[in-house]
């Protein structure tokens, strides 16, 4: 019986140890409130000289300013009502009912925590604000000049897509094929296998050890350079055309393979190797049961990867392949090193020109927008991954 107080003293303590944490965060949320409101005030009067300096007038800024100012006062809303659970929370514990302090303390947490989140928000957007603004809209003006954006933004969106999105959709088709090649020579089973996995295990720390520009640079530049490219084509073009008719000059330009192929080649080197291994983990993540059970119903080796193990691999990989493909999109920025014209190489000459940087803000805007929808759709595979695992599927 004697252990009853000491159980009740012990939650007694437990209780007050959390208002006071509760109380002090209340409280913490009201001050942040107001500086986050104080913040808003002093972002508009940057806002106001930048208008001044831009020589505008117009009461909609000013309105803008006006919400802004608002929606961030709405903070004190969730910290005035944390403060009140708080003293809610201090009053039932006076009176010694624990049960009501503890819901009322973990409501004034939650209530103090959403008002520092929002209010952290809102300083992130209030700080970009004057960063775009400060030293009269110079930063705003170097990367953001609209006349400019209005200017020029066909011309590089246009490369983006027929150059950069171009090599980013081809590469994948052929990293997915070239990777999970790799993968599976890796995974070659028994002592006859030993040498291939022994050349695929070299070729994957090769090429996830070079950078990926040095890879482009040899390949874009090294292989034509010493003939190779001519040799090979030009055996195989004849097949196809007659080149019996055309001078020197036509010939030769009838085997050059396109720069864009040799950026795409080096790619799906690069990102082959990286995608292998994806396709090696997913592989081996299969219970050996499954391979066991497939090669007893008489599947040979190659069945039952094609059937059984590789399929169910894939499920398990779709979010590390995607993230993967991301990052190639991006690399497909490196082309510019080899002379290829795409949105980045486009930017830079119309920055060089106009001495202004809000072509290659376009160019981020692009790629950002094109990457986004992969990241969203990454989350949702493995969001409907873990739903699965949690539910026993």
């Amino acid at each position: 019986m004697t252990d009853i107080p000491k159980s009740a003293d012990a939650l007694s303590k437990s209780a007050s140890v959390l208002h006071q944490r509760a109380d002090m965060l209340a409280v913490f949320g009201l001050v942040f409130a107001a500086g986050c409101t104080l913040a808003a005030v002093d972002s508009w009067r940057v806002v106001a000289a930048a208008l001044d300096s831009l020589e505008v007038n117009n009461s909609i800024f000013f309105s803008i300013g006006v919400a802004v100012i608002a929606l961030v006062a709405c903070l004190f809303i969730p910290a005035v009502q944390g403060f009140i659970l708080a003293r809610s929370a201090a009053s039932a514990l006076a009176k010694g009912d624990i049960v009501q302090a503890r819901i009322d303390t973990a409501a004034a947490r939650e209530k103090s925590l959403i008002t520092v989140g929002w209010g952290v928000a809102a300083l992130f957007f209030l700080g970009f604000i004057c960063f775009v603004l400060m030293n009269d809209v110079a930063v705003g003006k170097t990367f953001f000049l609209l006349p400019l954006i209005e200017a020029k933004w066909r011309l590089v969106a246009w490369k983006f897509f027929t150059v950069n999105v171009y090599i980013c959709v081809v590469a994948e088709i052929l990293v997915l094929i070239w990777g999970l090649i790799v993968s599976l020579a890796r995974l070659t089973p028994g002592p006859a296998g030993q040498p291939i996995r022994a050349l695929a295990a070299l070729y994957c720390d090769l090429f996830r050890g070079l950078p990926g520009i040095v890879t482009m640079y040899l390949i874009a530049f090294g292989i034509p350079t010493s003939g190779l490219s001519d040799i090979i084509m030009g055996h195989i073009v004849p097949l196809f055309k007659d080149l019996s008719q055309l001078t020197p000059q036509e010939r030769s330009a009838a085997i050059r393979i396109d720069v864009v192929w040799w950026c795409i080649i080096s790619l799906t080197l690069t990102y082959g190797a990286y995608v292998a291994e994806v396709y090696r983990s997913g592989i081996e993540s299969i219970h050996h049961s499954q391979m066991m059970a497939a090669r007893s119903l008489g599947l040979s080796y190659m069945q039952t990867m094609r059937h059984v193990i590789v399929p169910q691999a894939i499920r398990r990989i779709m979010a590390p392949l995607l993230n993967d493909f991301i990052g190639l999109q991006k690399d497909t920025a490196l082309v510019q090193v080899v002379g290829v014209i795409d949105s980045f190489s486009q930017a830079k000459i119309i920055a060089a020109n106009a001495f202004n940087l809000s072509a290659v803000s376009v160019v981020a805007v692009l790629f950002v927008l094109f990457t986004i929808p992969h990241a969203r759709f990454v989350d949702k595979i493995v969001e409907r991954d873990n739903a699965r695992m949690k539910a026993g599927g």
